[in-house]
């Protein structure tokens, strides 16, 4: 705050307003007095905003819908290029556990 925004106006104080303030609210209140709100300005501010909830749940659900499709597409994708030939762990090569073969156990 500057030495000039804390100085009153010549001829004011701060606790009585000026000639200038007292018109001015005087008009203002005059301007105010003279509107009258649309008997259905309530209705239609209601609707406006109700149109623009359905279409943002919309606009959610479409964008969470293909998210979830380009997500599916991907994991198809990555799920097609893998390898046709068995891998080392399915390759048949070795004992299986059916034949009784299993890991070493520690004894205590």
């Amino acid at each position: 705050m500057t030495h000039r925004d804390a100085t009153p106006s010549r001829g004011t104080s701060p606790d009585r307003p000026g000639r200038t303030e007292r018109e001015l609210r005087e008009a203002l209140e005059a301007l105010a007095g003279g509107v009258l709100p649309d008997p259905d300005a309530y209705r239609t501010a209601r609707g406006e905003w109700l149109r623009r909830e359905r279409r943002r749940r919309l606009v959610l659900a479409v964008l969470i819908a293909v998210v979830f499709a380009l997500a599916t597409l991907i994991g198809l994708w990555v799920l097609n290029q893998a390898p046709s030939d068995p891998g080392v762990i399915f390759s048949g090569a070795g004992p299986t556990a059916a034949e009784g073969v299993s890991l070493p156990r520690l004894h205590p």
